[in-house]
C-alpha cells in the first residue's frame, strides 16, 4: 500500500527542484502548482500554469515537472495539464517567493 501523503510531499519535493529561468524561484513557491491528485494505480495529475502563456520555457518547463515526478518511486504516469484559467498572478506566489522577488 502506497502512503499518499508521503508520495505528494515527495511530488511537491520533485516540482520545487524545477526553477522557471527568468525568475529564481521553484515553481511550486510561485503557485504554478494548481492541482496535484494522485490515483491509486500510480496515476498522477498534475494541473499547472505559467506565469504567461507567452513564457519562453512553455515547451521545455511542463516536460521537465513531469520528468522530475516520473522519477518517484510509486509513479507509474503523469498526466500533466497545462491551464491558463485562472489566470497566474503574483498574489499566488508563496511568502517566501514574494519575498525572494522583492528583494530583487
Amino acid at each position: 500500500m502506497v502512503d499518499l501523503e508521503k508520495l505528494r510531499k515527495e511530488i511537491i519535493a520533485a516540482c520545487k527542484t524545477v526553477e522557471d529561468p527568468e525568475i529564481p524561484v521553484d515553481i511550486y513557491e510561485l503557485g504554478l502548482i494548481y492541482s496535484i491528485d494522485i490515483k491509486e494505480d500510480g496515476l498522477v495529475i498534475i494541473e499547472m500554469t505559467l506565469t504567461t502563456p507567452m513564457c519562453p520555457v512553455a515547451d521545455s518547463l511542463p516536460l521537465e515537472v513531469q520528468q522530475k515526478v516520473m522519477e518517484l518511486e510509486h509513479v507509474q504516469d503523469v498526466d500533466l495539464r497545462v491551464v491558463f484559467d485562472p489566470k497566474w498572478e503574483k498574489s499566488m506566489m508563496s511568502e517566501e517567493a514574494s519575498f525572494v522577488l522583492d528583494m530583487m
